[in-house]
């Protein structure tokens, strides 16, 4: 597999994402559209236009997914059992259409389990940056994972 089992996580390791990946309005419109929000910042291009911004904001959710969703290969590709919770949550700067993302995880805590011999909790923040090297996201995410196979 290639996430880590718990063994193989270390408090203060960082992990350089290689995946980018740029948004399209296309990403952004289905994405609003998908999960029902009819915010006028992410979809009409009109009001959009006449914001502090001048157009279309990427929603927020979609980039936090994306950035989560970049870091599983290197993180809990076929070793995690579940997401325990999302903490710390900030959206600094936004996104817009034709930016690209790069991620970045930090390790922040790593224990075994307490009450399951077989696995442990690891809590790594991921932050989001576009092109320009500016934080457009961060996150702290609590995960359970297994540890290495006998």
């Amino acid at each position: 597999m290639a996430g880590h089992y718990l063994e193989e996580f270390e408090v203060g390791q960082v992990i350089r994402h290689q995946l980018t990946r740029s948004i399209t309005e296309s990403d952004n419109m289905m994405f609003s559209m998908m999960t029902m929000n009819p915010q006028p910042l992410h979809i009409d291009f009109d009001y959009a236009a006449k914001s502090e911004w001048g157009k279309p904001l990427v929603n927020s959710l979609f980039t936090l997914g994306l950035m989560i969703g970049i870091s599983v290969h290197d993180t809990t590709l076929g070793t995690i059992v579940a997401n325990l919770g999302m903490t710390e949550t900030s959206f600094p700067h936004p996104l817009f259409h034709g930016d690209t993302i790069r991620v970045e995880t930090e390790i922040k805590a790593v224990r075994e389990s307490k009450s399951k011999p077989d696995r442990g909790i690891v809590e790594m923040e991921h932050r989001a940056y576009n092109q320009n090297d500016v934080l457009v996201a961060r996150c702290l995410r609590q995960t359970m994972v297994f540890k290495r196979p006998a």
